[in-house]
Formats: structure tokens, C-alpha cells, sequence
């Protein structure tokens, strides 16, 4: 189980039977938005209430990795393009949808909607 708290602390908690353990995972210093995870479980994507994305990969237990930095607008949402997990759209509060290559944080689409969205 994974989950967030108010301080930016992405928290893992291992379940089995009557028995747990908590694990930091990583320490975004920012409010975390929203968890999303990749079709294939191997990826985790980060929303902050700034609107910056995060990276994070459960099975290499590192730190999260800033992917996407909010500019003239604030990510609203993320979330994976499937089937697989190498890219991510992204809306922004001022309307901008984007896309994304995870690997390096390239932007390689944008449209904007000319309206405000809201979640």
C-alpha cells in the first residue's frame, strides 16, 4: 500500500496477515495531489499541489525524480498513456494538455483546451 502525506512523504506500507511495516520512500517536500501507477506496476507517478511530477520506481527504492516542473501554469493531472509506460499526459489549471516521454521529461505534444479546467 502506498499512500502520501500533507508534508510531500510518499509512505509504503507492507501488509501480510495481522502484521506491518512502514518505509519512507521518498521526501518531495511539497503536498502530494495524487498517486498514479503505470499499466505494469513498475512506475509511480507523483502530482504535487504545486504542480510538479514526480517519478518513482518502487523496485529500485530511490528517490523520486522531478519529471515535469509547473511553468506559467500548475499541473492539475497526470496520468500514464497506454499500453505501456513510457509516456504521461498532463493537464494544466490555465487548459494545456501535454505529453510527455517519462524517460528524460521531453514534452513532446501540447493542445491547449482555451478553458479553465477543474478537477
Amino acid at each position: 500500500l502506498y499512500f502520501s502525506a500533507q508534508e510531500g512523504i510518499l509512505f509504503f506500507y507492507h501488509i501480510k496477515d495481522l502484521q506491518y511495516e512502514m518505509k519512507i520512500c521518498a521526501d518531495v517536500l511539497q503536498p502530494i495531489s495524487s498517486l498514479i501507477f503505470s499499466p505494469d506496476y513498475t512506475v509511480l507517478l507523483l502530482v504535487t499541489d504545486q504542480g510538479t511530477v514526480y517519478t518513482y520506481k518502487p523496485a529500485h527504492s530511490g528517490e523520486a525524480v522531478k519529471l515535469l516542473d509547473a511553468c506559467s501554469s500548475c499541473f492539475l493531472a497526470a496520468d500514464f498513456l497506454t499500453p505501456g509506460n513510457k509516456y504521461c499526459v498532463s493537464v494544466t489549471i490555465s487548459g494545456e494538455v501535454q505529453v510527455w516521454f517519462l524517460e528524460d521529461g521531453t514534452c513532446l505534444s501540447k493542445l491547449n483546451l482555451d478553458i479553465e479546467v477543474h478537477l
